[in-house]
């Protein structure tokens, strides 16, 4: 995924606010989806607030996707109506044919009973407008419309009856300040019913996964996702939508039944979403990775062995790449695959948050510099950590080079023993043809040991080596 985007600019980290008041040369050409079921009446109170947009309106397309409800829904002239059959919570195939319907180059993502302000579609779609890699939300807020005609103006009919918005949310946006502080965890913070993209972002990371057939995930799995593919995460707090009812916590008075659809959620989003936070503590399946170690030399079996046993001792999650020639001493965990079989199925690598390169065979005594490097890089512009030892004489029986010392030490040069990268940063390295996105940092390989001749595995494993 390295196709250079089709107009705008890369923005270093997530510095959206590098935009702070740019406007596109000319307003984008705006696709709004509009997935829905069996909801007449808010797709009525929504579609009149498009039709009241700011946004040129020749610039402007509504496409209404029908999850099958029993009887078409109504909609004006000039607003695209596509259905799809009635197969059950279908809301990620709805917003993919709504893709595939559209025609715009920006798309704008509203759930049918979340009705915009005026100024909603414009001010959501600028940023993705200046950079394709954007994925900006707007904020949601909640009113009772009961009795309210559907064409009453939302902005002075939501304020009137408005209804509390979640605190956990305001409250994380604000923190990361409008998520110009995203994280790998941020995807939590973007709602699906508000948000938009361009449509080479789509086209480039994929769309929404199917195998959601529940209600909630798919968003956030899709913007995680994008994220990893180098999105740029935005909360553009003066897009306004109002959803009609209160928030998802709020609908239900049953606490047991709303955990219990809460937890099927997270446990789908477990075996998607590999990062820490989100992933099963120890738990391990066979969904995405999220660090992959690559051996690039290793003189012996036993030297293979103990770099894998010490790097997967502190990254349990990680997959080692080693090399053929080696793989057969650690070949029983599955999470050591040798470079043959990545070179015959390519996607037990693809798509890793990081990558940890290993230009030769080490000892992990302590994790914690390696560990702190693969959870910062991507995050703001840090995309890349080299972890530098200082390559001095054999040191010892154990086949450890001797004391590392810092990485600058006088006399002696620093060896990089484990390169720490970003997918992230790499892809908008790739695509924008810049190194001036992400930044590289050296630090010192604390911990991390180079091996000078044949280890005693018998001391690693009992511990007196």
């Amino acid at each position: 995924m390295t196709a250079r985007p089709p107009w705008g600019r890369g923005l270093p980290g997530n510095r959206w606010d590098l935009l702070h008041g740019e406007l596109p040369a000319e307003p984008p050409r705006v696709s709004v989806v509009v997935p829905h079921y069996r909801q007449q009446a808010e797709l009525d109170r929504t579609l009149a607030a498009l039709a009241r947009q700011t946004h040129p309106a020749d610039r402007l397309e509504v496409v209404v996707v029908d999850d099958g409800s029993p009887e078409a829904p109504v909609v004006p002239p000039g607003v695209v109506l596509v259905r799809q059959r009635d197969e059950g919570f279908r809301l990620a195939a709805a917003r993919n044919l709504g893709v595939r319907t559209a025609t715009g180059d920006v798309f704008v993502f509203l759930d049918a009973d979340t009705a915009p302000e005026p100024g909603y579609v414009a001010a959501v779609t600028r940023l993705p407008a200046l950079a394709p890699e954007v994925v900006a939300v707007g904020r949601r807020r909640h009113a009772d419309f009961g009795g309210v005609p559907v064409d009453a103006p939302v902005e002075v009919a939501g304020p009137a009856a408005e209804l509390p918005s979640p605190a956990w949310l305001d409250d994380a946006h604000r923190a990361s300040r409008d998520l110009l502080d995203a994280d790998d965890r941020s995807y939590r913070h973007v709602i699906g019913a508000v948000t938009a993209c361009s449509r080479w972002l789509v086209e480039e990371i994929g769309g929404w996964d199917e195998g959601f057939t529940e209600y909630g995930g798919e968003d956030w799995e899709w913007v995680h996702r994008a994220w990893r593919g180098g999105a740029v995460l935005a909360h553009v707090r003066d897009a306004v939508a109002w959803h009609d009812g209160p928030d998802w916590a709020g609908r239900s008075a049953d606490a047991d039944a709303r955990q219990r659809r809460q937890n099927a959620e997270t446990i789908t989003l477990s075996r998607l979403v590999a990062v820490s936070g989100s992933r099963p503590r120890a738990l391990r399946g066979d969904g995405p990775v999220d660090v992959v170690v690559r051996l690039g030399r290793a003189l012996s079996p036993g030297r293979a062995f103990l770099t894998a046993d010490s790097v997967l001792a502190v990254l349990p999650e990680a997959r080692v790449v080693v090399p053929e020639e080696v793989a057969s001493a650690v070949e029983d965990d599955p999470r050591v695959v040798s470079s043959a079989e990545v070179a015959a199925r390519p996607e037990l690598v693809t798509g890793a948050r990081v990558t940890v390169d290993l230009p030769g065979e080490v000892r992990v005594r302590d994790g914690a510099a390696l560990v702190r490097a693969v959870a910062e890089v991507g995050v703001g512009e840090l995309g890349t950590v080299e972890l530098c030892a200082v390559e001095r004489e054999a040191g010892g029986s154990d086949g450890t080079a001797g004391d590392d010392g810092d990485a600058g030490a006088s006399g002696a040069a620093p060896v990089v023993v484990a390169r720490v990268t970003s997918r992230r940063a790499e892809l908008r390295r790739a695509r924008w043809e810049r190194d001036d996105l992400f930044r590289t940092e050296r630090r010192g390989a604390d911990g991390l040991e180079p091996l000078v001749g044949e280890p005693s595995l018998a001391a690693w494993l009992g511990g007196w080596g």
